[in-house]
């Protein structure tokens, strides 16, 4: 019934809205996979409608490509499209590793067949046991029956994964690598390039037959009612002010090109003085000014970073008194209120010598800010004995991250953490839909397969032994806990599935499986740490690709990047009688699009020539549209 309400639902969004599309182009292959996919579900669906009964049905992992399809999940599609893209080089290093375990498995099978120490027979798992030994999960469980036998053995293993998890691991990283950062570099050429022909495009429609040389304020002001609709008069004529560098009554198509730069800039009367309290009365201009000096003074010396690192180790010295059987007490600790009261000191000087707008539009004073706060209400906490708040006191140790700030490669790294937050939210939604998958198909193969005292034949039978032994006059329950890795729920199907990502033992829940059901169920096991293996090999590459761009920016163009979401404002400055001689401030987040334009600066001018060189001149694509029909019907419009 689930599925059939899954039909019905579905249908309507994928199906009726493309119905009513004329181009063909729209429908695509992805289309044409998402109909037959959910006419199959269907069928399904009726199926178990009319028999009552469940049956095998895998399909059922496929339904994440209605929700990929979805307009709010674009990152997903776009890192979905990365990972395709880095399939071929990475297929290559992996048919190279594949082929390297095949030999390797060939000579462990003329070598150590004769084994009779072996647990397992090696002569008949030869390829798996060198697959577990790979990841070095059980790589000593492996290797030490034909160590004990012949000592030379270990160099067998020695260079198996020499060669493959140190050398052909590697290798595949940085192929990815490569192949990730190639992506990356073409999708901004693309983007940029795509960007220039528009904005040529839409120069070409705004010069008129009287000025074809530039776009007058009247013809720019229709353009943004379009383009923002919601943009105010004084936003308009900003922008159009910021555009003109040559100070012309009209935008030549050079300044047009900064369109794009130009158009998201939040635009605010900047005051006329230097500081925030310049126009407050001259008493209180004095006590903020006093305040700004002893912050510059504190600013100039490192007496914050000591007190922080100082308070570090005081934090490592109370949690050894509490290690070492010294009990911990409720009262507020005396260090704590020390410690407090200097971050509160910090707070409230840059607040009042910064002002707040200007203290909380950085990160890092936005993290001391909250660290702080969050000090304060543990200590509040524990003055009060408000025992459900204790958790409070536990985030004390996060005011050592401020040591951060002390080195600039350290402050490169963390500012690389906080700029991969947002798209490691979409990475991470990638990586669940292919768990989702994994776990239907789990589900359906192995649902209720292992449980307590399943796997006795198998070697791993002591992982899921549920036994009571007798130690003298007690009586004790010997329990292995990895029969709760299983899946029999969709819950269960995911923990097991992260413990199989993080190489966590995953041949005992592999061999726990194998047991119970045939030597083919290996084949998801291994399949599973494939995919998953191509998406946190793309994961790693997108990492070093954001540091190592940032180290070589910093490099590049010795400018630092103190804001931890890239968010270092671009000023564009305009003035004009109308609005009284004021100076406008505007301001947008810098992206890494602003970061590209000045890292690429010298291919960028490469990339304009050969755009230039395949595409018709402007000069000539203006006096072409300017004599056609329709740019006359234009003109006598307007």
């Amino acid at each position: 019934m689930v599925d059939f309400i899954f039909f019905i639902s579905v249908s309507g969004y994928v199906i009726f809205p493309k119905v009513q599309l004329k181009n063909p182009v729209i429908l695509s292959d992805f289309y044409v996979f998402q109909t037959c996919v959910l006419f199959i579900q269907f069928i399904e669906a009726i199926v178990v409608l009319v028999r009552q009964t469940s049956h095998l049905r895998v399909t059922r992992a496929l339904r994440p490509i209605f929700l990929v399809d979805c307009r709010y999940c674009g990152a997903v599609r776009r890192n979905l499209r990365q990972i395709f893209q880095s399939l071929p080089p990475f297929i290559d290093i992996l048919l190279l590793l594949l082929f390297f375990m095949v030999i390797f498995a060939i000579l462990g099978f003329c070598l150590f067949s004769a084994n009779s120490a072996d647990p397992v027979i090696l002569s008949r798992f030869t390829h798996v046991r060198l697959h577990v030994s790979f990841f070095f999960t059980s790589f000593p469980d492996v290797m030490m029956p034909a160590y004990s036998k012949n000592r030379w053995s270990c160099i067998f293993f020695i260079v198996y994964l020499s060669i493959e998890l140190y050398f052909i691991m590697n290798l595949l990283l940085a192929v990815v690598f490569d192949t990730f950062n190639g992506v990356e570099k073409m999708k901004f050429k693309s983007l940029l390039l795509h960007k220039r022909s528009a904005i040529e495009h839409a120069f070409q429609l705004l010069v008129s037959r009287q000025r074809p040389d530039g776009v007058c304020l009247k013809q720019f002001d229709g353009l943004m009612r379009f383009y923002r609709p919601r943009m105010t008069a004084q936003d308009r004529f900003l922008t159009f002010k910021a555009l003109n560098h040559s100070g012309a009554t009209m935008l030549s198509l050079q300044d047009f090109y900064k369109f794009y730069e130009v158009i998201g800039l939040k635009w605010k009367a900047r005051r006329s003085g230097e500081h925030w309290f310049d126009d407050l009365p001259r008493t209180a201009f004095l006590i903020f000014k006093v305040f700004l000096i002893i912050l510059t003074i504190f600013h100039d010396c490192p007496v914050t970073d000591l007190v922080v690192a100082i308070n570090g180790i005081w934090i490592l010295v109370e949690t050894n008194m509490l290690n070492v059987g010294v009990s911990w007490t409720r009262v507020v600790p005396w260090s704590y209120i020390i410690f407090l009261t200097i971050y509160g000191i910090e707070v409230l000087l840059k607040i009042t010598g910064l002002g707040p707008l200007t203290y909380f539009s950085s990160g890092w004073n936005l993290f001391d800010f909250s660290v702080t706060v969050f000090a304060f209400l543990g200590l509040i906490a524990l003055a009060f004995d408000m025992e459900p708040f204790y958790f409070i006191v536990v985030l004390r140790p996060l005011q050592l991250l401020r040591l951060f700030k002390i080195k600039q490669r350290y402050r490169n790294v963390l500012d690389t953490m906080f700029e991969l937050f947002p798209r490691m939210a979409s990475l991470g939604l990638t990586l669940i839909i292919f768990y989702y998958s994994f776990a239907i198909v789990g589900m359906e193969f192995f649902a209720d397969v292992v449980y307590p005292n399943c796997c006795n034949t198998s070697t791993v039978a002591q992982s899921y032994r549920q036994i009571n032994v007798t130690i003298g006059n007690r009586t004790m329950l010997e329990e292995g806990y990895y029969y709760l890795n299983n899946f029999n729920n969709i819950l269960s199907s995911f923990v097991t599935l992260f413990e199989l990502t993080v190489v966590n033992n995953w041949y005992i829940t592999m061999e726990g499986v194998t047991s119970q059901t045939t030597h083919w169920s290996r084949l998801y096991f291994m399949t599973f740490y494939i995919v998953t293996m191509v998406v946190m090999t793309i994961i790693v590459a997108f990492i070093l690709d954001a540091f190592v761009f940032r180290m070589n920016y910093s490099r590049k163009n010795r400018e630092p990047l103190d804001d931890p979401e890239g968010s270092k404002c671009l000023e564009s400055r305009s003035s004009d009688d109308m609005f009284n001689k004021m100076i406008f401030l505007g301001r947008r987040s810098r992206t890494k699009c602003d970061l590209s334009m000045k890292m690429y600066e010298e291919e960028i001018q490469e990339w304009y020539e050969e755009y230039s060189r395949t595409n018709l001149q402007p000069d000539e694509t203006f006096h072409r549209e300017l004599d056609s029909p329709e740019a006359s019907a234009t003109n006598s419009v307007n």
